[in-house]
């Protein structure tokens, strides 16, 4: 096959050639022609009345004056010649390319391509040529090249990989799937990847390198869902319907919709041989305790025991004091065990434990420890799961013969990066909040009124309540001008002296300090808490009613709802005020949406456009993969097909045998993906 050829059959790729393309991951004829374009350079002819201010335009014009030059200084010119355009006579500038005044004469027919300036009718050309355009290329591809390689050489080795290549391409996608979709076909498709004859074949082109690319994806990760749930196996939790039926009756409150949804995706899992592994979204006071409770208790009626791990000691606490609360009129044996739990008292909670005389235990990381073992777990639940290590999940699930496991989040991730980053697991979401509570009133001020803001914030202190100001840095910054919270708190403390107390909290105090600080502010101790983001997660004070954040353009828009969800949490009417002079248009979105909605799901859809993927995630924590084509954003319908398509094709016996999918099978063979053997 010419495709596994090596790239130095091609003529023009000698010695230099050929480890100038090895470092672009290039050895053979595949490679190279699976080597996509990162952007063509469009030289169709377009008419400037439709062409926007400053977008980048290819006209023919007839020249109707003598080139001007002007000298700007060593080796620095400006060259400005008047061209007759259609009915427009527009100024063409050419900067450092004086020797075009020697060119460009009177009535001749010229090509230009350049930067639009609207308004002073000038054209900044990039590229020109003498003459009527007569080759008909339209578009120009232009790759990411290394070392001395050039693109018009990268062109001409790109032509003779795709004339040699054409006749035995393999076809990967499935007739039934290129038909149902009107994609092109592999060879067509390569064409006009490279070399488009116009805007639509590149059109397809893309749509069907897109749609092939996120169905690899996809293939793979839910290769690797069956593979671990047929390999792994797991626990069939026999749990007694009429008992969990009555403890739902018994909550203070009737579940949402959404709540009664994803109660029934969790048990519908629960009762299947295999280990489930379900991701559960839910916005900031949406009500996934609930959900967790229903579940664990789910667990202890069919004689198995539950584990609920949090990332700090307060959240631990405040599961353990709401599910004892809950459980009270069942029989049901709950114990807390973190950090703080030592000696006789951890010891009696570990014999327990072991004996099968605890049937939930709720704790931190401590859970995690060696000499913690279970009778028999069958179900494993992490709050705030990204606050864990991969290490750390698989500890507590290794604790276990393959529980349950469930992991909560209150940090609502857009479906397309959920489907990507979390492909290999089934992802519930609560897309509905509680009857009755109250939407949290958001307002977005500038920074001169400061003074305005603490005298509102003292009108809900006056009335009995409590207020969190946040801010972005610990410590004053000679680098960034941003107010810190020490400052801050040495503010507030002189200000509200004598009337009401004024905390402290930053991720430079030590553990037990934290601790102390955040029990202060949940009992009421504290009235105002000066806080960097480490409340942004999973501190419950429904007393708060006020929230501050301080140069809150700082923050992206996910970190901003998920600050502004410490408060909104009891009964009363709560505000959150931004506090912020954003400098760029970004910026001013960001706070114009925080004011427009409270939707977690709305707003994380927002930030993904605002940012991009990698940096909603952070880069190194995204797990996202890297693609030649798609666009996770503006792919994700795509996406959404891709995984069905996938979903379809690994649950059929047809794709592990069928001649048709050998070359999908051997591209996941060859990925490292999975093993195929393990599969059959």
């Amino acid at each position: 096959m010419a495709g596994k050829d090596s790239v130095a059959v091609l003529k023009g790729v000698g010695k230099q050639a050929a480890e100038t393309l090895k470092e672009m991951n290039i050895e053979t004829i595949h490679d190279l022609i699976m080597t996509f374009p990162y952007r063509h350079e469009d030289f169709q002819l377009k008419d400037l009345v439709d062409t926007p201010h400053n977008e980048r335009v290819t006209v023919e014009g007839r020249v109707e004056s003598e080139p001007s030059v002007l000298f700007l200084g060593k080796n620095k010119s400006r060259t400005t010649v008047q061209v007759m355009v259609g009915r427009h006579l527009i100024k063409a500038v050419f900067f450092n390319q004086h020797y075009v005044k020697t060119k460009l004469h009177i009535g001749e027919i010229v090509t230009l391509t350049g930067k639009w300036d609207r308004g002073r009718q000038i054209i900044t050309v990039s590229n020109h040529s003498l003459g009527p355009r007569t080759d008909g290329a339209d578009f120009e591809p232009v790759y990411s090249l290394k070392g001395s390689m050039h693109q018009k050489t990268f062109r001409k080795l790109m032509r003779q990989a795709l004339d040699l290549a054409k006749d035995d391409l393999e076809e990967c996608i499935p007739s039934k799937f290129l038909a149902e979709y009107k994609l092109a076909p592999l060879t067509e498709a390569l064409e006009w990847v490279h070399f488009p004859p116009d805007g639509e074949s590149l059109k397809q082109a893309r749509r069907r390198f897109v749609y092939e690319e996120l169905l690899m994806f996809q293939l793979k990760m839910q290769a690797l869902r069956k593979k671990n749930r047929e390999e792994e196996g797991g626990s069939f939790i026999d749990y007694d319907v009429d008992k969990v039926r009555n403890f739902v009756q018994s909550l203070p409150y009737e579940l949402t919709e959404a709540q009664k949804r994803v109660v029934n995706e969790i048990s519908k899992d629960m009762k299947e041989p295999f280990r489930m592994n379900r991701l559960l979204q839910g916005d900031v006071g949406s009500g996934k305790t609930v959900v967790a409770a229903i579940s664990l208790y789910a667990t202890v009626t069919a004689g198995l025991q539950g584990a609920l791990m949090a990332p700090t000691e307060i959240l631990a606490e405040q599961h353990a004091n709401t599910l004892a609360e809950w459980f009270e009129p069942f029989p049901v044996t709950i114990a807390l065990l973190t950090g703080s739990v030592k000696g006789k008292k951890r010891q009696l909670i570990l014999d327990q434990l072991a004996a099968g005389q605890i049937d939930i235990l709720i704790g931190t990381h401590a859970l995690i420890q060696p000499d913690v073992q279970f009778k028999k777990l069958g179900l494993v639940i992490t709050d705030e799961q990204h606050r864990f290590g991969v290490d750390q999940r698989r500890v507590l699930k290794d604790k276990g013969y393959n529980p349950d496991v469930l992991f909560m989040t209150a940090t609502p991730i857009p479906r397309t990066l959920a489907i990507s980053a979390f492909g290999e697991m089934d992802v519930s979401v609560i897309d509905e909040m509680p009857v009755g509570r109250k939407e949290i009133q958001t307002f977005w001020m500038k920074k001169d009124m400061f003074g305005k803001i603490v005298g509102r914030m003292e009108k809900e202190l006056a009335a009995g309540r409590q207020a969190y100001v946040i801010c972005p840095l610990i410590e004053e910054s000679d680098k960034l001008d941003f107010q810190n919270a020490i400052e801050l708190y040495s503010q507030l403390s002189s200000y509200f002296h004598g009337k009401y107390t004024v905390g402290l909290m930053h991720g430079r105090l030590h553990s037990d300090e934290k601790e102390e600080t955040m029990r202060s502010f949940t009992e009421g101790e504290i009235a105002v808490l000066v806080s960097t983001t480490v409340v942004e997660v999973g501190v419950n004070v429904p007393n708060a009613s006020f929230m501050l954040i301080y140069d809150a353009e700082r923050f992206g828009l996910s970190q901003l709802h998920q600050l502004r969800g410490r408060v909104g949490r009891g009964s009363e009417q709560s505000y959150c005020v931004l506090l912020a002079d954003p400098k760029t248009e970004v910026g001013k979105e960001r706070m114009t949406s925080m004011t427009e909605t409270n939707d977690g799901f709305v707003l994380a859809e927002k930030d993904l456009k605002l940012r991009g993927p990698g940096d909603f995630f952070g880069r190194k924590q995204s797990g996202l993969p890297e693609f030649k084509m798609a666009d996770l954003i503006h792919d994700y319908r795509a996406l959404e097909t891709a995984r069905k398509d996938a979903e379809s094709l690994v649950n059929s016996d047809e794709f592990w045998t069928s001649s048709e999918t050998e070359c999908l099978r051997n591209m996941l063979e060859e990925s490292g993906a999975l093993s195929m053997a393990r599969l059959d």
